[in-house]
């Protein structure tokens, strides 16, 4: 049996009110106001990299076993580097085993799609297990329908033939370069079509096609399928789809439209996390998504999605959201508004590739050094240990921290220092088992911590280089909210 044996999901945090987006831009697209709910905001310290660590980080949790993973496909339309493994950055943060096979996809909003098509492929090969991956961070003109429609999110599945959860039965695809939208390379934002000609035209007509193919291959009826799940920012467009295929009205599944917009390539496999979480065992699902073509995939819930649960899961990201009405903060972040630095601000950021090489495994993957003579934990691992009254050398062993519980036991909130999201929150961290660290703190507002505070650890932005395009990456702290993430 092929298909899915784990899944998850991340959605940011914070959650921009689109009321707040429509009042500031009033005086320039009075149509921008009146819509409700809100989208999905990235934190200044978080892209398409960030997100999908998250999501795997979710997914991955304690049950499967890490190193059996053969393969990490991440799938994303705005991934940092246009010439650097991006996956392999994500495998490093993940600790994945040095042999992993790690590609980057996109090129289209399905690419998650496809993404997991190669993935199941892989399986039916005899390959392994593989970690799909999929994260987008999009960007939009201000005061454009498109700055209220997207949203910022990630998912994560793995797929193979072990405690399968949803098996796989069939799927189908259409690969036509149908254009609804485009971005140039060197570009930042995407330039769309006229909406009307993309539904009737494109999604329509290609996406009925990619499903029946499916359907067919998996030798399941429309009427029989429990969930569907096709993601667009059309309003009822979902509904129009299913009715079109043959698929029951009460079969749609929830596109998230309300608390946090269209995420892009990652979305369809976001609500497929979100429909595992409440599936049942026997039920039909099935999964399409449009993008130069259209993608469609069939799945058979099994016995085994009753004990496969994420650390937290989509519906715990949704919970933990917070609203955002700062329009400007959501422009700065988003890089669209550039805010005075200061003097402060001015560092040459560069950094040394050669020693980032060196220490990788502590700085992707927060690895520390516990000495087997004294049990003592040191933060970044050396050859020298420093016990009661003697050196050692040569007895530490890779410690991993960043699944760890901590604590706070010192802090501060300055303002002295330039920092995308004042004041900068940092202070020492002490690890359950030993181990303490200075580190950064995110998702916080004054107030949010004090000595003794639990945290738990999240992959993020460091800094960036912005004379030379490099975006460096370290773990940071924040507050834990809800269940504890597990490892």
């Amino acid at each position: 049996m092929i298909g899915i044996t784990a899944y998850g999901g991340y959605i940011p945090r914070l959650r921009l009110s689109r009321q707040a987006v429509g009042e500031a831009n009033a005086w320039y697209a009075p149509q921008l106001r009146g819509r409700p709910g809100t989208r999905s905001l990235a934190n200044w310290d978080e892209d398409s990299v960030t997100m999908a660590v998250a999501a795997a980080r979710d997914c991955l949790g304690a049950a499967p076993d890490r190193q059996a993973l053969r393969a990490l496909l991440l799938a994303s339309n705005t991934l940092p580097f246009a010439e650097r493994l991006n996956a392999g950055i994500a495998a490093g943060a993940l600790r994945l085993d040095d042999g992993i096979e790690a590609l980057d996809l996109g090129g289209t909003p399905r690419a998650g799609l496809s993404a997991l098509c190669q993935g199941l492929a892989r399986a039916r090969a005899g390959l392994g297990d593989t970690l799909v991956l999929a994260a987008d961070q999009r960007h939009t003109r201000p005061a454009s329908a498109q700055e209220l429609e997207v949203g910022d999110g990630a998912a994560a599945l793995v797929v193979g033939s072990g405690a399968v959860l949803a098996q796989w039965l069939g799927s189908g695809v259409v690969s036509v370069d149908f254009v609804d939208h485009f971005r140039a390379t060197g570009e930042t934002v995407d330039y769309h079509w006229e909406e009307r000609w993309v539904r009737e035209e494109g999604i329509a007509r290609l996406v009925p096609q990619a499903v029946a193919q499916a359907l067919g291959e998996a030798g399941v009826d429309a009427a029989a399928v429990d969930h569907f799940i096709f993601p667009t920012p059309f309003a009822r467009l979902d509904g129009q789809i299913a009715q079109r295929c043959g698929v029951r009205a009460a079969a749609l599944a929830d596109n998230l439209a309300d608390t946090v917009g269209d995420t892009g390539t990652p979305h369809a496999l976001l609500m497929l996390a979100h429909t595992l979480e409440r599936a049942q065992p026997g039920q039909l699902i099935l999964l399409a998504q449009f993008g130069s073509g259209a993608q469609a995939l069939v799945f058979r819930v099994t016995d085994h999605v009753r004990h496969a649960r994420p650390a937290r899961g989509v519906s715990g990201w949704l919970a933990r959201g917070v609203e955002e009405r700062q329009y400007t903060k959501f422009l700065a972040f988003k890089g669209t508004l550039a805010l005075e630095r200061g003097m402060r601000g001015e560092q040459d950021r560069k950094t040394a590739l050669s020693t980032a090489w060196r220490h990788r495994q502590a700085l992707l993957g927060l690895v520390g050094g516990r000495c087997r003579v004294t049990g003592q934990v040191q933060f970044p691992p050396g050859r020298l240990s420093l016990a009661p009254g003697q050196w050692l050398q040569d007895t530490q062993e890779p410690y991993p921290l960043a699944d760890r519980g901590a604590r706070i036991a010192s802090w501060s909130a300055e303002y002295l220092s330039w920092h995308p999201a004042p004041p900068h929150h940092y202070g020492q961290i002490d690890f359950d088992g030993g181990g303490r660290l200075l580190m950064d703190f995110t998702d916080l507002e004054v107030g949010d911590v004090e000595v003794g505070t639990a945290m738990e650890l999240v992959f993020r932005i460091k800094d960036r280089d912005d004379r030379r395009g490099f975006t460096r990456y370290f773990w940071k702290a924040t507050p834990l909210r809800g269940p504890a993430s597990a490892t």
